[in-house]
């Protein structure tokens, strides 16, 4: 889980932000940079999801302990 919320701030998030250049691509008369400023608040998400996890596990694991539990 935590991997892919990584995977995922990447995919939106400069340097790479590749989500980022097919949306440039599908509207052509926006500016990059105008982009890259209305995602930024939606990236503050992923973050903070993935700082819970490390702070708490208990969250990921809450489920399959409830599953599995002998």
């Amino acid at each position: 889980m935590f991997l892919v919320i990584v995977v995922e701030a990447g995919m939106i998030t400069p340097p790479l932000g590749m989500n980022i250049f097919v949306i440039q691509a599908q509207a052509s008369d926006i500016p990059l940079i105008r982009i890259y400023q209305a995602v930024m608040p939606y990236v503050a998400g992923p973050i903070l999801l993935c700082l819970l996890l490390v702070i708490f596990p208990a969250i990921a694991l809450f489920l399959p302990e409830v599953l599995f539990a002998p």
